[in-house]
């Protein structure tokens, strides 16, 4: 241990030794201004490589603290994520290195999305890591709400005014911040000049310009209002003319106590004028040169300099040699003598004021007599009370004088080209040179000739005119689009620009150059005139690069698919070049391939003979890239016949200078081998035996499954079959056909079943045959038979293939017979002249839809006859009561029975017969037979079961002769019983009330003891029945009699 001290410590002191990286950045949080140009700074110490290390600025918003979005990098140009990749590409934001170690990230317009966390980081290039390599820094943005405003206007000021400006700098920043303001003073495009300041610090202090005057009060800023300053100069000087602007900035102060100005703004300016009060003017007369050549123009200019020349007066007259031109008053009309003034009236001279300090004396063509000395004198005239103008001081500079040369005439034209032989489409240079080289104001015309290629005639191409004017021949007007003619500045030289050569450019050129006088009455003359020698120059078509794929093929495919077929170009001649594609078919049979498309340069479209015979054109569909170089032609949904061999024929086509298309080259692709076949039976259907057993009247359903198809887009056809028993041969019930109509077959048009069929498809594949109400006759083995048909390309269907689904015997037969009633045996005694009621009660049937025929029989005991003497024996006589049929149609009544029977049905399983007014003959056994009908889906009813009840033993009961029906066996009996005594009761009882009210009021002698009636008798009180069952029952019920 003691022995590793030492080293241990030796360790700890190399480590402490070497350097440690350390990166720094710019300490935040900073808050700059929405729009403002920002900086920020980044530094790295302690590395160890090269002296140039690397910097990446990265970001992290506040949307989403943990995500690193990267920004620029100074490594790696695709280090920033797409969000900043156009900003870093346009250079607005952008990594400046100060130094190697050390960058400043610029941000040249900030964005309110810029707001965030940044990272500086700085890639490794020590040999191990040790220190930080990155640093984070908090960047907040804020509106700019700084605004400088001030009355735009235009002041005219006299030396030693005054003036006042007024400025207006309003904020409304959240964070503590100052603003300074600033009056400047600019004059055109001299740098502007500090007025006076009042800084954040709220410092008072002059310009340079303008300390003095400051200092002596000249010059103050005062604030006036809350957001208000007011600039003034007392004592105007001439220099203080200019534009007065004032211009604001808004402090902050940032985490390292610096103050950084987040915005500046000017405000808009006000022109000051400040005129001075001298009277002092002085005069210069120029001219561009001395010596002129006859029919040069030139112009002498008289330049006033004066203050405040529009407030004041002056007249300005010309000379030549001592003689007067013209002169011009204070209203600026010009006045020539008789000479000078014909001169003007032809337009060889012009006296002109051109602005208030500068007058003017152009002469147009010069004479060789104009040579000589010229002056301008100018008079400042003063206006008196009476509008008369007064002569006050005169002054004129010194002379010019000018000499006149006449033109010499003789002159060489020579026509050269550096390119007597180009390509088609490019561009070749004629020049015409002239000399000696006369003045551009000398009277040239130059006319280029030309000679096409084969002709022995030369045309006027084009004049460049003495006057300056370009005038064109009228045979060759293709020129004009593509020819630029240009004439020298310094010479007569004329050089004639062709682009985009052709074959009708090729021939022979020349130029004929003619020198013009033009006379005192405007009239021209020809002095002189020269052709120069002829130019060949020769047109080339280019040199062809075109080359098609010769690549080969195979395509095998099912029909109805699209046969895709490429044309590739691999090379061309010009970008500029447009394609001509030519697509053929070879058949084993023919000799030749045969054209199906042809598209032109153009992009033309032209069906070949293939494609019209095949019916082709619409199920080819032509594209071609947006590169330019490869062609397709889809046949769509193809079938078996368009199997063959495909090949391409491309021209490649330029367009010539006077835009007409011509034919470069032409080459032929290699070939690809298609093959079209039928797509593959998939068709099956499910062949799954099965049996059915309904009832009759029940509906059935029988289920044809396609389990697998050719293809999802075919239509199938079913048709149901029935092997019925008896029958030697299946017959045809329905079908459905691929359109979806449904057919019958003559099993089912004749009878009841076509309305009971139903065929549907619930789903793609599931086909149902339902019958309705089945009945006996619909028994029998029912199959499927499914065809599946395809749609070829030519729209035409086709029948691929088809299957047999397997059987399903159905088997249809009638309920079984569950009849039931009531079998129990009853006795009733009955009352002679009684009703009983005989019930005939149901306790099951076989079907809800069963109608039931009910009869009633009556079985009465009698003796037996002659052909039993021997012994006697009793037998039972069946008598029919009443039947009610299963469609509620009644039986006549029995000659006894009429009129006193009565039928009620209960409900759907009771019925009931009542028999009225019982006699002994009534005495005996009933019973009731019930037969079960059920009506068969074609609606004919039949007889299912019968069954009979057990019996009900009635005996009536002899009352013999009462009261009651002596009474009511007797009509007038009954009335005089019941009916006639009524009336007699009333008169009587009216009858004593009158003879009781009479004896009342004559003697009270006739009331009885205590007062009492002597007689009362009370109404009778009568019980009768109507119907006559209940004898009537009269009671009389005695008064009381003291």
């Amino acid at each position: 241990m003691r022995t590793l001290r030492p080293q241990l410590a030796s360790l700890l002191l190399l480590g402490m030794a070497l350097a440690q990286r350390q990166v720094t950045v710019q300490e935040g949080p900073l808050y700059r201004t929405e729009g403002s140009h920002v900086t920020l700074w980044c530094k790295v110490s302690g590395y160890q490589g090269p002296a140039e290390q690397n910097f990446q600025w990265s970001i992290y918003l506040p949307s989403a603290p943990e995500r690193e979005v990267q920004i620029v990098s100074t490594i790696d140009p695709s280090f920033p994520y797409a969000i900043y990749t156009q900003r870093v590409r346009g250079r607005g934001i952008y990594v400046e290195r100060v130094q190697g170690d050390a960058v400043l990230l610029h941000i040249t317009e900030l964005q309110d999305r810029d707001a965030g966390e940044y990272e500086c980081h700085t890639p490794n290039t020590d040999e191990r890591y040790f220190g930080s390599y990155s640093a984070k820094m908090n960047l907040v943005v804020i509106p700019d709400s700084l605004r400088v405003t001030a009355v735009p206007q235009t002041l005219n000021k006299v030396e030693h005014d005054s003036l006042e400006l007024k400025c207006e700098v309003s904020k409304s920043t959240a964070q503590h911040s100052h603003v300074s303001i600033a009056w400047y003073r600019q004059r055109g495009s001299e740098a502007p000049v500090e007025v006076i300041s009042l800084s954040r610090d709220f410092v008072l202090r002059a310009g340079s310009a303008y300390a003095q005057r400051q200092a002596t009060g000249d010059v103050r800023l005062d604030k006036v209002g809350e957001t208000t300053s007011k600039l003034t100069i007392y004592n105007l000087h001439p220099s203080d003319q200019g534009e007065f602007y004032c211009e604001a900035a808004e402090w902050i102060q940032d985490p390292d106590d610096s103050w950084y100005a987040m915005t500046r703004k000017r405000s808009q300016g006000t022109i000051v004028n400040v005129q001075a009060t001298d009277k002092e003017f002085s005069v210069r007369l120029e001219t561009e040169k001395r010596m002129y050549i006859v029919g040069e123009p030139v112009e002498f200019r008289c330049i006033l300099e004066a203050q405040n020349i529009p407030d004041r007066y002056f007249s300005i007259s010309w000379a030549f040699n001592s003689s007067l031109i013209a002169s011009l008053g204070p209203n600026a009309v010009p006045v020539l003598n008789n000479e000078f003034a014909q001169r003007e009236a032809l337009g060889q001279l012009k006296v002109a004021k051109e602005s208030d300090s500068v007058f003017v004396l152009k002469i147009y063509r010069l004479r060789l007599e104009d040579s000589g000395k010229y002056n301008c004198r100018v008079t400042e005239r003063e206006k008196t009370v009476t509008g008369d103008f007064i002569d006050k001081e005169s002054k004129r500079p010194k002379n010019i004088p000018i000499t006149v040369m006449p033109l010499k005439a003789g002159f060489a034209v020579t026509a050269i080209s550096r390119t007597p032989g180009v390509t088609y489409n490019e561009s070749f240079d004629l020049q015409c040179i002239i000399k000696p080289h006369y003045p551009s104001w000398v009277p040239v015309s130059v006319t280029w000739r030309f000679q096409p290629a084969g002709s022995t005639e030369f045309h006027d191409l084009v004049t460049f005119t003495r006057d300056g004017g370009v005038q064109w021949g009228d045979r060759y007007l293709g020129f004009r689009t593509r020819t630029a003619i240009e004439k020298a500045e310094s010479s007569n030289n004329v050089r004639l620009s062709i682009s985009r050569a052709s074959d009708t450019e090729a021939g022979k050129y020349q130029c004929v150059a003619e020198l013009w006088r033009k006379n005192y009455n405007s009239s021209w003359t020809r002095l002189a005139d020269r052709t120069s020698n002829l130019l060949e120059i020769r047109v080339l078509r280019p040199v062809t690069k075109l080359q098609v794929s010769k690549s080969k093929r195979s395509i095998t495919l099912v029909e109805n698919r699209p046969i895709p077929l490429n044309c590739s170009v691999k090379s061309q001649t010009s970008p500029d070049s447009h394609f001509a594609v030519l697509w053929y078919v070879h058949k084993p049979s023919d000799a030749d391939g045969k054209l199906i498309l042809k598209t032109t340069h153009s992009s033309a479209f032209e069906y070949g003979t293939y494609a019209e015979e095949e019916g082709l054109r619409g199920r080819l569909q032509f594209e071609r890239s947006a590169s330019g170089g490869l062609f397709s032609l889809t046949v769509q949904r193809a079938e078996v016949r368009d199997s063959g061999s495909y090949y391409c024929h491309v021209e490649e086509w330029l367009l010539s200078p006077n835009h007409a298309w011509y034919k470069l080259a032409e080459e032929v692709s290699g070939r690809t081998e298609v093959t079209v076949k039928q797509p593959d039976n998939r068709l099956q259907v499910n062949q799954t035996h099965r049996n059915i057993t309904v009832l009759e009247n029940e509906w059935v359903t029988l289920e044809c499954l396609v389990s697998n198809r050719t293809s999802p887009s075919s239509q199938l056809s079913v048709e149901w079959y029935v092997w019925r028993p008896g029958q030697p041969e299946k017959e045809v019930v329905a079908w459905l056909s691929r359109q979806s109509t449904l057919h019958y077959g003559d099993l089912a048009t004749p009878g009841d079943l076509r309305s009971r069929l139903h065929l549907e498809s619930p789903s793609p594949g599931l086909f149902l045959l339902s019958i309705q109400n089945a009945t006996v006759r619909d028994s029998g083995a029912y199959n499927c038979r499914v065809e599946e048909w395809l749609l070829d390309p030519s729209d035409r269907w086709y029948k691929r293939a088809e299957d047999l689904s397997g059987l399903i015997t159905l088997t249809v037969k009638q309920p079984d017979p569950t009849l039931q009633v009531d079998t129990a045996t009853t006795n009733l005694t009955v009352q002679e002249k009684e009703s009983f009621p005989l019930d005939c009660s149901i306790l099951s049937r076989s079907s809800p839809e069963s109608h039931f025929a009910v009869t009633w029989y009556s079985l009465r005991a009698k003796e037996a006859g002659d052909h039993a003497e021997q012994q006697e024996e009793e037998e039972e006589e069946r008598e029919a009561v009443l039947s009610v049929g299963p469609d509620a149609v009644f039986s006549p009544e029995a000659g006894r029975w009429e009129g006193r029977l009565r039928f009620q049905r209960l409900s759907a399983v009771l019925f009931r017969l009542t028999v009225l007014q019982a006699g002994g003959a009534d005495t005996g056994n009933y019973s009731c037979r019930v037969e079960e009908w059920l009506a068969d889906p074609n609606g004919v009813w039949y007889r299912l079961a019968d069954e009979e009840s057990g019996m009900v033993a009635v005996h009536v009961q002899d009352t013999g002769s009462t009261l009651q029906s002596v009474i009511c066996s007797n009509d007038a009996l009954f009335y005089f019983v019941f009916f006639y005594p009524f009336p007699i009761f009333g008169i009587l009882i009216i009858t004593i009330l009158l003879v009781r009210f009479k004896s009342r009021n004559s003697s009270k002698n006739s009331e009885g003891k205590n007062g009492v009636p002597l007689l009362w008798i009370k109404e009778p009180h009568l019980n009768y029945s109507p119907t006559c069952l209940e004898p009537p029952v009269l009671s009389i019920h005695p008064g009381t009699i003291d």
